[in-house]
């Protein structure tokens, strides 16, 4: 059907399923080489088009004749997400399809994208290389282009999900060096080790990533920190948190960490243990250079005798730390009268994300000065969508009119 193969390449993912609902076949060939367009997708790294084809019962494992299937295609190019797609869209997954995925995901992991990419190809000129970023998930990955194939450098995140979906205990040390092959906290295999590790929530992994606190190199030091706040935090979905209070055992290594990306990650770390220990090793940033340490001291914060302390932060040079403890004290819900004094102050700051943070932390705190200077607030951008606590104001109202009885 020709009208399916042009919407897969235009990515047309509405199109493609209306199409799909009106009865076009799925596995429908592409008439230039013979291949399913759900191979066109994955090639497009279209995960949308791919979602949708395979909703309608597209074959993931057809065998093609280059001995390859639409899986295998999706673990060559790299793709985390679609192969994740293409890998749980048959429940469960027959075991020699998982093992030759598993298998084809470790050759690249372990000889390198690029390595692999230049044996492919045959190749040995320039790879041409661009940035790839998600913005719905928030991570990055490098796109590589050699002899007219392109790949992607997620390949270790395939084999580090899919061991874990598989119930393989990958060690230790061996993600750990998947995770410090691309040492940047935003990196989809960096992000993919953290996570993975983050859940198994067992003290072998707490020791361990502790343990990586000593090492000499900061970026051991960073992913330790990452895998520390992971643990913290624990399993969002089953509510599992069996470390919520260990952060008071990372005191002596923030006391003494001079990186300041390492020192953000383990005070944000700390900020879910109410420790006073926390609260002294706090305030004791709040005049360090780095923003992104300064924006972490209020979290540290739980005793209302250090509020005075953390106010100077609102009158910080950085939006950043000022957004920072206008979040902190829209969330407090102490009696003091500084708190609301500072949030009329930051009402007249000159980004409008704090402004509207510190309307609506005034409304929720009751206190009528919201009304006045829910006016500074501003046009909103038509583009941005609606933000929920613009209506935090009216709900105050709401509430004045309920108790006087109107």
């Amino acid at each position: 059907m020709k009208e399916l193969v042009a919407a897969v390449r235009r990515g047309d993912s509405d199109e493609v399923t209306a199409l799909l609902d009106a009865g076009a076949d799925p596995d429908t060939p592409d008439a230039t080489d013979g291949l399913p367009v759900l191979c066109l997708a994955v090639a497009a790294y279209d995960r949308p088009v791919a979602e949708a084809l395979l909703q309608a019962g597209a074959d993931p494992l057809r065998r093609l004749p280059d001995g390859s299937t639409p899986l295998l295609r999706a673990v060559d190019g790299g793709s985390h997400l679609l192969t994740h797609a293409l890998a749980t869209s048959r429940i469960p997954l027959p075991a020699p399809a998982r093992a030759e995925m598993l298998a084809r995901a470790r050759r690249w992991a372990e000889a390198g994208t690029e390595a692999e990419l230049r044996r492919l190809t045959g190749h040995t000129g320039p790879v041409e290389r661009i940035r790839v970023e998600d913005d719905e998930v928030g991570w990055w990955s490098e796109q590589l282009t050699l002899g007219g194939t392109t790949v992607r450098d997620e390949h270790r995140a395939v084999l580090t999900s899919m061991e874990a979906r598989y119930g393989i205990r990958t060690p230790f040390d061996e993600l750990v060096a998947r995770a410090l092959a691309h040492p940047d906290r935003d990196h989809v295999v960096w992000c993919d080790v953290v996570f993975t590790l983050g859940r198994r929530l067992d003290e072998e992994t707490w020791q361990w990533s502790r343990d990586l606190l000593d090492h000499p190199d900061r970026v051991h030091r960073l992913l330790a920190a990452d895998l520390l706040l992971s643990l913290i935090l624990g399993d969002v979905v089953t509510g599992h948190d069996p470390f919520w209070d260990r952060g008071r055992q990372l005191v002596p290594w923030a006391e003494q960490e001079r990186d300041p990306e390492v020192l953000a990650v383990l005070l944000h770390a700390m900020t879910h243990d109410s420790a006073p220990e926390i609260e002294a090793v706090g305030l004791s940033y709040l005049s360090h250079p780095d923003p992104r340490v300064r924006a972490l001291v209020p979290e540290t914060v739980h005793h209302p005798e250090s509020l005075t302390t953390v106010l100077t932060l609102a009158h910080d040079e950085d939006p950043g730390v000022r957004g920072a403890v206008c979040h902190w004290l829209a969330h407090d819900r102490g009696s003091e009268p500084e708190v609301g004094d500072a949030l009329v102050a930051l009402t007249h700051d000159e980004q409008q994300s704090i402004r509207i943070c510190a309307v609506s932390g005034l409304a929720v705190r009751d206190d009528p000065r919201c009304v006045e200077a829910e006016h500074r607030i501003g046009p909103l951008d038509p583009e941005l969508p609606f933000d929920e606590r613009l209506m935090d104001v009216w709900r105050y109202q709401r509430r004045r009119e309920a108790a006087d009885g109107g």
